[in-house]
């Protein structure tokens, strides 16, 4: 059987409430698929992707939801799937977590779903979108140039290509992920969107 979409449970991790909030809203509204990530500043991208396009993904019954590691998608996959509350299955993932998608989906019966892979993960698909001129603009209206420059000084970093240096600096201090996943997204002219994320939002 068909059921509702687990509305209103963006953001929640494997640690989290997740399969209570899937529970509660099942059967409530109309079906949408449920969206899949590693983490909260991916729910932030696709937050704030959405919000520029208009859109208002819990209005529409869209869950998008954070599992705190793509090795959690086995389980989610079977809670929201076919074998649990047999909810429609989409995603984002990292060129890496490819494969533990493709066993998870697999395994939950739902492996003809479609979910979208970023080349290395969607940070660098970003900043290579925007180009490193724009988001080192960006860093510095976030009030972080400083913080960026102490960052650079480090000698791990010194012979890494600029993009990189700008995606392991985002992905250093607690909390800076999901700030940029906002600032990064809200940033991108609507030519420049990469394609994972434009081709995962439109598929919603």
């Amino acid at each position: 059987m068909t059921r509702g979409a687990p509305r209103g449970a963006a953001g929640d991790t494997a640690e989290g409430p997740a399969g209570d909030i899937a529970a509660e809203w099942a059967g409530r509204a109309a079906v949408r698929p449920v969206v899949l990530v590693e983490g909260p500043s991916d729910v932030a991208a696709v937050g704030a992707l959405a919000a520029a396009r208009g859109r208002d993904l819990e209005g529409e019954g869209v869950c998008v939801l954070a599992m705190g590691g793509a090795m959690s998608i086995a389980r989610f996959a079977q809670l929201l799937g076919p074998p649990g509350l047999d909810l429609r299955l989409t995603g984002l993932c990292d060129e890496a977590e490819r494969g533990f998608y493709e066993r998870g989906f697999a395994r939950a019966g739902a492996a003809r779903q479609r979910f979208f892979v970023c080349a290395a993960d969607l940070e660098d698909e970003l900043i290579r979108a925007l180009g490193v001129p724009r988001v080192t603009e960006l860093v510095c209206a976030e009030g972080d140039l400083r913080a960026l420059r102490t960052f650079l000084q480090q000698p791990a970093q010194r012979d890494r290509p600029a993009p990189q240096q700008l995606r392991r600096f985002i992905g250093t201090k607690k909390g800076r992920k999901i700030r940029y996943g906002h600032v990064l997204v809200e940033a991108l002219p609507p030519d420049l969107v990469p394609p994972p994320l434009d081709d995962l939002l439109n598929s919603l």
